[in-house]
């Protein structure tokens, strides 16, 4: 299919930050082509029958709190275009040794319940973030700005700012709570002793109480054909299996905008921007990656502790010191013996990703940048620890390293899934310290990918930031520079 003459905006890759970007553009009245080097759209957000036929797998996201808690693609018109949330009994469960399992259920009360003694601190930690969650999650969910809610931001980053494990030890006084909230602390990929690890925990903990860890009904592809579907129903067009190499490789257009990482953009765009600049994009820090393994089972997970049954997500790792050790081995290069797993049980909700009678499992560990290390025996070993029998019940599987991360997403450079390490220097300063991060030197030329604010996750938010700073820089668009979705 011949690329047309001229458009008014670009956006190369079609992952979900690609396709919210052109929504917003569309939405605005601007003609949009989105280009993507697969034949499949997607990024992140794929699924893909990876061991026996029946069974449909999620490549790399599977569990979408943001994306249901968006501030942005929770407006938009998703489920007439094919998405469908299911909401598992309970969003997460964290075993431990002596069998028994800290669960965070969707009522705040009832999590509290489960943590005994350390209840009426996580009701403290968590109450005010819940209650306040549609007027937090813009503010959290976007570049820096003047906050709209800053009583509500500050009480935030006072927490958030902290380390994870320095929280956890500060807030709780038992083993349950303080695991639990490790293992929410360890989405941020970072080490648990680091500042703003803490910040992770927070958000994804309030998003469990306050919109639900759901999955989309078919698998994860579903959240990228509802917006490619939408897209085109305003006019948009998408065309893939087209790589693109370099800028001369698009049509003429007002606006480009990039779903693509540092490393991609100094690649294609280089020529079109400023030496200085380009330095700093090579400087820019990729974090740990990951290793991921797909299971086709013959029945669901034979846990040992009562509740992880009823969760999609199920965190393996132990106590607070065992995660944090794992996390921070990993850090040092090293392939943890016992590491922290990421583990998700899609099918024992959706009946449509395995034959009847038969499961699905989804599961990674975080490992360093660029590992080839195969972690399948180790992964294994974790289920089988808090699962006795797991391992009987493997049909198949599927495993990738960080090379085969890479290669099924190029913005997954060294098998980092979330754009680059979000510490301090990079958390708001991503990819480089700009006002308006999206936007480069090249007037024409933006950044839509998770490697600028507010970061990883399938939510889209950096799309829609990147979009309305095109709208507003090269259409001259009315639309405001703050925070809430318009």
């Amino acid at each position: 299919m011949p690329l047309k003459e001229r458009v008014d905006a670009v956006v190369v890759g079609a992952g979900p930050n690609g396709l919210t970007a052109a929504v917003v553009l569309a939405r605005a009245g601007r003609s949009v082509l989105v280009v993507e080097g697969r034949d499949e759209i997607g990024g992140g957000a794929r699924s893909a029958a990876l061991t026996l036929p029946g069974f449909t797998h999620d490549v790399c996201s599977a569990i979408h709190p943001l994306a249901a808690g968006s501030p942005f693609l929770s407006t938009l018109p998703l489920a007439s275009h094919g998405l469908a949330w299911i909401h598992p009994e309970r969003p997460l469960a964290h075993p431990l040794e002596d069998g028994s399992a800290a669960l965070l259920d969707r009522s705040i009360d009832t999590t509290a319940a489960y943590l005994g003694e350390d209840g009426p601190g996580y009701r403290r930690l968590l109450r005010g973030l819940v209650a306040g969650w549609d007027r937090l999650a813009p503010e959290l969910l976007a570049p820096l700005h003047f906050p709209g809610n800053p009583v509500g931001l500050a009480l935030f980053a006072a927490r958030a700012l902290r380390s994870g494990a320095g929280l956890a030890r500060s807030a709780f006084r038992g083993q349950r709570a303080q695991a639990l909230f490790a293992g929410l602390a360890a989405h941020s990929v970072l080490p648990l002793e680091r500042p703003v690890s803490a910040a992770a925990g927070l958000v994804l903990a309030a998003a469990g109480h306050a919109v639900g860890w759901p999955i989309p009904r078919g698998g994860s592809q579903r959240i990228s054909d509802a917006l490619a579907s939408l897209l085109r129903s305003l006019g948009g067009e998408i065309i893939t299996g087209r790589p693109v190499a370099a800028l001369e490789d698009l049509p003429p257009a007002r606006a480009i905008l990039l779903d693509l990482t540092p490393r991609q953009v100094a690649r294609v765009a280089g020529a079109a921007l400023p030496e200085n600049y380009r330095r700093r994009l090579e400087r820019y820090r990729y974090g740990p990656g990951v290793f991921k393994i797909d299971w086709a089972l013959d029945g669901p997970i034979p846990w040992r502790a009562d509740g992880c049954a009823g969760a999609g997500t199920v965190h393996l790792g132990g106590t607070l010191g065992e995660i944090a050790a794992a996390e921070r081995a990993v850090w040092g290069g090293e392939h943890p013996e016992r590491p922290f797993v990421l583990l998700a049980q899609q099918s024992l909700f959706d009946p449509t990703r395995a034959p009847a009678g038969r499961q699905t499992g989804w599961a990674y560990c975080h490992v360093p940048h660029g590992s080839t290390e195969d972690m399948t025996d180790r992964i294994e070993r974790q289920v089988e620890r808090f699962a006795p029998g797991f391992r009987d019940r493997i049909l198949a599987r599927h495993a990738m390293n960080t090379e085969a991360m890479e290669r099924y997403n190029p913005n997954y450079v060294g098998g980092d899934i979330t754009g680059g390490t979000s510490d301090l220097g990079q958390l708001f300063c991503r990819p480089v310290f700009r006002l308006v991060p999206y936007a480069t030197p090249n007037p024409a030329i933006f950044i839509c990918s998770s490697s600028t604010p507010p970061g990883g996750g399938v939510h889209g938010m950096c799309g829609y930031h990147a979009a309305r700073a095109a709208l507003r820089r090269r259409f001259g668009d009315g639309v405001r520079s703050g925070r809430e979705p318009s």
